[in-house]
């Protein structure tokens, strides 16, 4: 019984540091392409709360949205949101990566404006 506790807790600190992982390796990867001009906007993730009715069984059980804010120097349409969402829920792999880390939602908002979106991440695993 204490071999399974210990077991538990191990596991928590590598989810922990591979969803660390992803979230700077994610933001690099935008920082560059927004510095190379590849990308019109400087994108930034972080985790939030995320939306408890999206869960599923390998979310997490704290911080389960995956939250990218975007930076433009002016407020974007839910149009732009949305594109930016649908560039990300196209990547099969990050996705997936997400949904094993322990994420079910993504979010995406803009600087400015007091809306943002939701996905549940689930639904874009591609799963046969």
């Amino acid at each position: 019984m204490l071999e399974n506790t210990w077991n538990k807790i191990v596991d928590w600190f590598f989810d922990r540091s591979e969803r660390n992982k992803l979230l700077r390796s994610f933001n690099a990867s935008a920082r560059n392409a927004f510095v190379e001009g590849a990308a019109p906007t400087l994108l930034k993730a972080s985790v939030s709360k995320g939306e408890k009715s999206y869960r599923h069984q390998f979310s997490n059980w704290f911080k389960t949205g995956f939250r990218i804010e975007a930076f433009s120097g002016r407020q974007l349409s839910k149009e732009e949101i949305k594109q930016i969402g649908l560039v990300i829920l196209s990547n099969n792999i990050l996705i997936r990566k997400l949904i094993v880390l322990g994420w079910d939602t993504l979010e995406i908002h803009g600087e400015n404006g007091a809306y943002g979106l939701r996905w549940q991440l689930k639904d874009y695993a591609a799963l046969t």
